[in-house]
């Protein structure tokens, strides 16, 4: 497994992070299994939100770990603030408040990296900086970032922090994969790094060298090698909603086409060259994946065999019409 590091958490965290959106306490069972198999694969870091399964998640984790005692092997990743039916919820009284949800569903006093899930950029960014910085002061954290946030937020609150001595955000989650975000897949204030329309972007991450925790790195399983083109009307009634509104559109699909092509003559699966694809990029860069069940996690990891030469990559992505073989 390959790895790389992120400022503030002590262990080297795996490029593959198995996301946690399907595990829950009701079905404690499957998620043992699942986090065992992880664990056993090289899978040692986890994304986790205090949304997920309205708590599901994070008490099955926590469960898992106080009953494994593997603690000192993992990497956990929380997220928190997430919007209600109601308000935006981007305060540190709801920083914290999430936090310390999340601290007592997994049984811990503190979590490796603890990203917002979402921004609102009405909230001067001092404020966040501030309530994080404290948080992590008190141990209950040990390092910070936000998940959907612009790089222009990123670069402001980065600015604060250093103008006022205070540890910058060392992470952050928007959606990045082959498989452009057409459309925000769950409302507002979703952020995604592929396509054209995002160059400017790429290129800030690839001169900060930022970590990149890129979640619906596989499209919500556009990618999967269940969705096809020809199948994709008779398919659509099963597909995820997330996926139908983000990722099922034509230039994607163009992008499916090449991938279907570059897999037939490489002896590679659809997944692995879409994640291969991923991890090739000229940025810091960690996949995060929903896989399901060992087969899945197995299936991914010839992806992390080799990079695609810059060409390979750019005619996936539409950027080349030079077919690469």
């Amino acid at each position: 497994m390959d790895h790389g590091q992120i400022s503030g958490v002590p262990l080297p965290v795996a490029r593959l992070i198995l996301g946690t959106m399907i595990l829950s306490s009701d079905r404690q069972d499957d998620a043992d299994q699942l986090l065992d198999d992880a664990l056993n694969l090289g899978l040692t870091a986890f994304d986790l939100a205090h949304v997920y399964g309205g708590g599901g998640a994070e008490r099955a984790m926590g469960s898992w770990l106080a009953r494994r005692g593997v603690r000192d092997q993992v990497v956990l990743i929380s997220k928190g603030a997430h919007p209600n039916g109601d308000r935006q919820r981007v305060t540190p009284y709801d920083i914290g408040s999430d936090l310390l949800d999340s601290l007592a569903r997994l049984r811990l006093d503190r979590i490796d990296l603890y990203l917002l899930h979402r921004d609102d950029p009405r909230v001067p960014v001092g404020e966040i900086v501030e309530a994080l910085a404290e948080h992590q002061r008190a141990g209950r954290i040990g390092a910070y970032g936000g998940s959907n946030w612009t790089h222009e937020r990123l670069e402001a609150a980065n600015r604060y922090a250093a103008s006022h001595g205070l540890p910058p955000l060392a992470a952050s989650s928007p959606n990045y994969g082959l498989a452009e975000q057409v459309e925000d897949p769950w409302g507002p204030g979703c952020v995604g790094l592929g396509g054209p329309a995002q160059a400017e972007a790429r290129a800030w991450y690839q001169t900060k060298q930022l970590p990149i925790l890129a979640y619906s790195s596989l499209g919500r399983g556009f990618f999967s090698g269940r969705i096809s083109r020809a199948t994709f009307e008779q398919q659509r009634d099963s597909i995820d909603g997330a996926c139908l509104r983000a990722y099922c559109h034509e230039v994607n699909f163009r992008r499916l086409d090449r991938v279907e092509a570059f897999a037939q003559q490489t002896g590679l699966t659809v997944p692995q060259v879409a994640l291969r694809w991923v991890l090739s990029q000229p940025l810091n860069v960690f996949a995060l994946v929903g896989a399901a069940s060992r087969a899945e996690m197995e299936g991914l990891l010839p992806a992390l065999a080799r990079r695609l030469t810059p060409a390979e990559s750019a005619w996936l992505d539409l950027a080349s019409d030079a077919q690469p073989f």
